[in-house]
């Protein structure tokens, strides 16, 4: 790594990513990106991304070899998740996947039919995680569910396997440890490969997450990185260590929480959009600031993800759209224009129009051009903000009992989050990111909203598009990703 630079490369499903830090002057030395080639040979967005940075600094052959990588390529981590109950195993399943940085395309409880094992060879996930019951519970319901998927023909390949690899056919096992000997017997003459780990409920109530996220990674760093031409790119670089969403993770984490020598910004809430997702991060305890709250239903990881695949800045503008229409929009854009949103006197740009006018943003991918396309690139991507963290945030609700008046509240409370970091680029690249930004945050149209989500927060923004890189670096370098984090995020 000559003059101490080092590469980092996010392989999206939009564009390819790729950032340089001076790691002598702890700088952001050059970010370029081109659009991405998934769907031939991931390395010819590559190629185009480091000819971009070979103009923009010097950089040599080893500084390229060094290089390392996280990737959404091919969609993302496709996983399905199988449970005893819904509220339970399946939700811990659930969680364990997003956490790994997969996107979850489909869940399933109790005993498996015949017809939903048909739907899950349709779906065709690159990974399987299979759950249920706690240690020494239930084990009818998980062997069940094992010799349903042992039998499951694949109807359907997944992206990977279009690739010649066999990705569908492997899945984990995290539920009940007096099942696994059972299971083992039962998938002993398959053709798919299983995994075994740690229960992700091993007690009522109790989450262990992180031995399922690690097997993932594993999965995904030794098969799916295989995918559309990355073994080739694995060739120019040094590795590809976890799905972008993981680097992102790693970034908000060491955000919040910092370093044994440096101190982070503390508990906060990261909203990543991005041209397939709107990604959602909190790192936050999430207990009631309701005293009379009680908590129902599992607990939730303090560093927790979601992931909303129907909220794209550029695959779902549709749906984004749709939502728009119906939102009573009061806010003024912050810096580019002063035409209030609701009523609007610039009518031909009104929110009810805007699936009229959605080609010329589909042509663009999704990058504006002119005030018009601006003025909806900013509604749509508010709306995917605000969308995405009312799905994340945990939710009171009030009942009436015979013993009087009682507060449940399901998931995390996010109302004293101090911190709503944006991220991924149509937040970095915004017209008016803190616009966009305040989707996060409860709105005065939302009164004494029951989402619990932040209520006065700091607005910060990835403004050069850097977080992956920061997650990346901080497997090896804590502190100095703390500080070039500090550095570069900014308020907005």
């Amino acid at each position: 790594m000559r003059n101490g630079i080092r590469i980092f490369i996010d392989f999206g499903s939009t564009f390819t990513k790729v950032v340089a830090f001076d790691m002598e002057r702890e700088e952001l030395a050059a970010r370029v990106q081109a659009p991405s080639s998934v769907d031939t040979d991931i390395t010819i967005g590559l190629g185009d991304a480091l000819r971009q940075l070979g103009e923009t600094i010097a950089v040599s052959d080893e500084d390229i070899r060094g290089a390392l990588a996280c990737s959404s390529a091919a969609g993302g981590l496709r996983m399905v998740c199988i449970g005893l109950v819904p509220e339970y195993t399946t939700e811990a399943g659930r969680l364990a996947a997003l956490g790994a940085g997969a996107k979850v395309v489909g869940t399933y409880s109790y005993e498996l039919s015949r017809s939903e094992t048909e739907e899950i060879a349709a779906i065709a996930p690159d990974i399987i995680l299979l759950t249920g019951g706690t240690d020494g519970g239930n084990k009818k319901t998980i062997c069940h569910n094992a010799r349903m998927l042992c039998e499951m023909l694949p109807d359907e390949k997944t992206p990977f396997e279009r690739e010649g690899l066999n990705t569908h056919k492997s899945i984990i096992v995290a539920g009940n440890k007096s099942a696994q000997d059972e299971i083992r017997d039962i998938f002993s003459k398959s053709d798919k490969e299983v995994y075994f780990t740690k229960n992700v409920m091993p007690e009522f109530g109790e989450l262990d997450i992180e031995p399922v996220n690690e097997k993932i990674r594993e999965i995904f760093i030794n098969h799916i990185t295989e995918a559309k031409g990355v073994a080739r790119a694995r060739s120019m670089i040094d590795d590809i260590l976890m799905p972008t969403p993981s680097a992102v993770l790693e970034a908000a984490k060491l955000i919040a929480d910092g370093t044994k020598d440096s101190s982070g910004l503390g508990e906060l809430l990261l909203i990543d959009v991005g041209g397939a997702t709107t990604d959602v991060y909190s790192i936050a305890t999430g207990i009631p600031t309701k005293s009379e709250a009680t908590m129902i239903g599992l607990p939730e990881p303090y560093a927790k993800r979601t992931v909303e695949g129907d909220l794209g800045l550029y695959h779902n503008l549709d749906t984004l759209a749709k939502l728009a229409t119906q939102e009573p929009f009061t806010t003024q854009l912050s810096k580019t224009d002063p035409c209030t949103l609701t009523p609007d006197p610039c009518v031909s740009h009104s929110a009810a129009s805007i699936p009229d006018r959605l080609g010329a943003l589909r042509e663009r991918l999704s990058i504006p051009q002119g005030n018009e396309q601006t003025r909806d690139q900013l509604r749509l991507a508010r709306m995917a903000v605000k969308t995405a963290v009312d799905r994340h945030a945990g939710k009171l609700e009030h009942k009436v009992t015979h013993n009087g008046e009682i507060w449940l509240q399901r998931g995390k409370d996010l109302s004293n989050v101090a911190t709503v970091l944006g991220g991924g680029g149509p937040l970095a690249f915004s017209a008016d990111p803190r616009f966009v930004l305040e989707g996060a945050a409860v709105g005065q149209q939302e009164g004494a909203s029951n989402i619990l989500k932040p209520r006065s927060p700091e607005f910060m923004l990835d403004k050069e598009y850097i977080l992956f890189a920061i997650g990346l670096l901080a497997a090896s370098e804590p502190e100095k990703a703390l500080r070039i984090a500090k550095k570069y995020i900014k308020n907005t």
